[in-house]
């Protein structure tokens, strides 16, 4: 078992060489490498085509003695939230050659690992596609904290970058569903081919199989954040609901009690006599006028306080 992590003529003889299984992992070659690699393996135009590009959504095909493979991990974008990271599988009978834009920590680590192993050439391409499913879990888990955190401020005091950072969750949860249920579905169905791969065997299945496991778990993990998510926007619009109506409460107490100080102030802005004849000194202004609005408030007071209105709901 040979792993490479550079394009060079020895590197191209370790791939054509049938009696040792070899693993090329590139890292952000550009497209004139591409096309060389190709070329000099002789893969099918369209295989080239598809490396160059990338973008490609999780598939597997067929092309005589090789098959492309495009499958997905996930690795810590600058926002804590798990980012997409496609990595295009090459496998033949006497090699895999994987092509990534981006670095990937678990592949690396992975190259390491089996380095200068005697591992079965089906266990060597599982092994890859193991562990890009495994670094959905590190993101979920980040996403869950992330969701704890959220829903505790919520319930405790709702503010509006609240909902925002509830929808960016959702969107992330989005992004990852659309990633996780094309490749749920090629492992359940295409996978398989590998075996058909020359030089792999029929164990693959097995591999293949504990993969799609991987990925229900995974899609079901997905499923149910969302959902919490939904709950959470939930409460929010809830919890800001009750915090308007206790505002509101609370100024209609206000308003109910200047309404009938109002009244009374209206009515002795009226001139009627018998008030112009009686409030003749201060203590007379004192005791109808300013008397007569204080003690209407405080009878409203008592009796809203009575009523418990003044109580937190």
């Amino acid at each position: 078992m040979r792993v490479l992590d550079t394009f060079n003529d020895e590197a191209v003889r370790d791939l054509r060489d049938p009696d040792a299984f070899t693993w090329l992992d590139l890292v952000g070659p550009d497209e004139a490498t591409i096309t060389e690699i190709g070329e000099r393996l002789e893969w099918h135009p369209l295989v080239t085509e598809d490396l160059r590009e990338m973008g490609q959504r999780p598939k597997l095909e067929r092309h005589e003695q090789l098959a492309s493979l495009f499958f997905n991990g996930v690795k810590p974008g600058a926002d804590g939230l798990p980012d997409v990271v496609e990595v295009g599988l090459v496998v033949d009978g006497s090699y895999v050659v994987t092509v990534r834009r981006e670095p990937l920590p678990e592949l690396d680590r992975l190259r390491e690992r089996i380095r200068d192993t005697t591992g079965e050439e089906q266990w060597v391409v599982y092994s890859i596609l193991d562990e890009l499913t495994d670094t959905f879990f590190p993101g979920l888990e980040a996403i869950d904290d992330r969701i704890d955190t959220l829903e505790q401020a919520i319930v405790e005091d709702p503010r509006e970058d609240h909902l925002r950072e509830v929808f960016d969750l959702k969107r992330t949860l989005v992004d990852l569903r659309r990633t996780v249920s094309p490749q749920r579905d090629l492992a359940q169905r295409a996978l398989a081919d590998l075996a058909s791969v020359p030089g792999l065997d029929a164990a693959s299945k097995d591999y293949v199989r504990d993969v799609y496991d991987h990925l229900l778990r995974v899609g079901d993990t997905i499923d149910s954040y969302r959902d919490v998510l939904t709950s959470i926007t939930d409460v929010y619009l809830s919890t800001t609901s009750n915090q308007l109506n206790e505002v509101v409460r609370r100024l209609t107490i206000i308003s109910t009690i200047f309404l009938p100080l109002t009244v009374v102030t209206g009515f002795f802005g009226m001139n009627f006599a018998w008030l112009e004849n009686h409030i003749s000194s201060l203590a007379a202004f004192l005791v109808y006028g300013v008397g007569g609005v204080i003690l209407s408030g405080v009878l409203l007071f008592l009796y809203f306080k009575k009523a418990g209105v003044f109580e937190k709901r």
